[in-house]
């Protein structure tokens, strides 16, 4: 700040501060001044030429009109992609209430990832109970002080889900011989504080699961599964 503004003096204004709120103040101007609006020429915006002061409203005008419309299709854009999200969520949750057992609902789970969400690398680590003895493809059953868990404290103690990298030992704990392929991971804990286990979901893009991408989806495929395993 200037002195002459920390003493509350405005500094002078240019002739044309001066005609710009004039002309603000009085909008009828051109209007009550016709010849001289006729005489008026602006530069181009897309070249040498110069065009008419209402050429040039017009120009302003379809070029807002486009921004306009470009918005419009970005909003229809998110829309559907909001609305095939909803679509596969509710066929999701629809096979898991479907399920009598809790076995049949992991197998329903399964089947829906591979062909709802087109999630073909995904693994569902179960705590507590019997350690699987022959690895399963989509089911890892571990002891709740196995070792493989400690890498994911973190992320239990968030409680929530997070995507992009992941270190080499969790891509091998979870994916297995598949790990080299995977470019990024979401990792979804469930339960409170991953006390259930955890939902991986693994994809050979770097940019399918980013950290900036939302997690509101998937937080509820995990309200969805943990309830499903909760059952007696």
């Amino acid at each position: 700040m200037s002195t002459r503004e920390a003493r509350g003096i405005q500094p002078p204004q240019t002739e044309e501060d001066t005609v710009a709120h004039y002309l603000q103040q009085n909008p009828e101007f051109f209007e009550n001044h016709l010849p001289l609006l006729a005489r008026l020429r602006l530069p181009h915006a897309r070249g040498g030429s110069t065009i008419s002061l209402v050429e040039r409203q017009v120009e302003v005008l379809r070029e807002r009109h486009a921004a306009l419309e470009q918005k419009l299709a970005d909003f229809v854009t998110v829309a559907r992609a909001n609305d095939a999200v909803a679509e596969k969520l509710h066929r999701f949750t629809r096979r898991l209430l479907r399920a009598q057992t809790r076995q049949s609902a992991i197998e329903q789970l399964e089947a829906s990832l591979r062909e709802d969400f087109d999630a073909f690398h995904s693994v569902l680590v179960l705590i507590g109970g019997a350690p699987s003895g022959e690895p399963q493809r989509f089911v890892r059953q571990v002891a709740a002080d196995d070792a493989n868990l400690k890498s994911f404290e973190s992320l239990f103690t968030s409680g929530k889900p997070r995507c992009g990298q992941a270190r080499d030992s969790q891509r091998e704990f979870l994916f297995a011989g598949d790990a080299p392929d995977i470019g990024s991971v979401a990792l979804v804990p469930l339960g409170d504080h991953g006390s259930l286990g955890l939902l991986a979901l693994g994809s050979t893009d770097r940019d399918r699961f980013h950290p900036g991408m939302s997690t509101d989806f998937l937080a509820r495929l995990a309200d969805l599964i943990s309830d499903v395993l909760s059952r007696p």
